[in-house]
């Protein structure tokens, strides 16, 4: 049951793409010191370091979490393990503008995924607001010529993010969609342990094969640089933006929530262009417009 739009909910629903915009920017100036999956290893183990004093009890034995240990794999999985690992390895051969701008799709996944494996109908605004979303994401595609779509050839981390993105709307559903122990849904630090116990592992096991299959001698370039990177990743766009994310979507539902994932590739632009010195081109400002309509279109009653 999703309730009005309020203030707090738009807060928290605002705080995650803010957040999640500087994860790729942090993520692309760092994509030189550390191989993408092990940043994204190493970003939630440091998150759930900073975690544990508040919800150790969370791996205790007798935990509300083991008799639920399916769902939470796949939260893990889903939200953890692969999401930013993904993310990251865009980032490798896509800016921060475009891999925001290419996760504006998110709407569209929202809506089919409801619609497909959770029996949620989709309103004919809805799908309207859908379509502008979809027309701004062929905009970053194409690189603003729209002749080229004829002979596309989008960049891995466009494809990369596209995927990222269907998977991160299939986490949000879940999100909503069932239900866990009131003693673990009641708090924030031990929803995000719950996951993190499983997502942790997925992360584990996707770094080792980066390592083992990636370049003869792959390494990470320790130092303050790094260091900094990390806490941020780990404390902004991990621990604060999952709440925010988490609680707002439970509130708002995932498909209004959905449409304020499109913000990211604004606060994405600004960032980019005061750190990396990557501005905006005249394509970004016209996809972003349509984007904006799209929440427009269907966020209205």
């Amino acid at each position: 049951m999703t309730q009005k739009l309020t203030i707090g909910t738009i807060s928290l629903l605002v705080t995650a793409p803010l957040m999640w915009a500087g994860n790729a920017v942090v993520g692309r100036m760092v994509n030189e010191m550390v191989p993408p999956i092990t940043l994204n290893l190493m970003r939630w183990l440091l998150a759930g370091l900073l975690l544990l004093p508040w919800t150790y009890s969370v791996m205790r034995s007798n935990s509300p979490l083991w008799p639920h240990w399916r769902r939470y794999a796949v939260l893990g999985l889903l939200g953890i393990g692969c999401y930013n690992a993904l993310l990251y390895l865009a980032l490798q051969t896509s800016t921060p503008i475009n891999v925001t701008l290419v996760g504006s799709s998110m709407p569209v996944w929202m809506l089919a995924i409801g619609a497909l494996f959770f029996g949620v109908a989709v309103t004919r605004r809805q799908m309207v607001g859908a379509l502008l979303s979809i027309a701004g994401v062929l905009v970053v595609l194409s690189r603003g010529d729209w002749q080229q779509l004829l002979a596309l050839r989008p960049v891995p981390g466009d494809l990369l993010m596209l995927l990222a993105t269907m998977g991160w709307s299939f986490y949000s559903w879940l999100l909503v969609r069932t239900q866990e122990p009131a003693s673990i849904r009641s708090n924030w630090a031990a929803f995000v342990m719950a996951q993190l116990v499983f997502g942790v592992g997925w992360s584990g096991i996707f770094a080792s094969i980066e390592w083992s299959i990636g370049p003869a001698h792959p390494h990470i370039q320790w130092g303050w640089p790094l260091a900094a990177a990390l806490l941020f990743i780990a404390t902004g766009p991990a621990i604060l933006a999952y709440r925010s994310w988490g609680i707002g979507v439970q509130r708002a539902g995932p498909a209004v929530g959905g449409f304020f994932t499109n913000l990211t590739p604004l606060f994405a632009a600004v960032m980019s262009a005061a750190f990396l010195g990557d501005l905006p081109q005249l394509y970004h400002g016209g996809a972003f417009a349509l984007i904006v309509g799209g929440i427009v279109v269907s966020a209205r009653r």
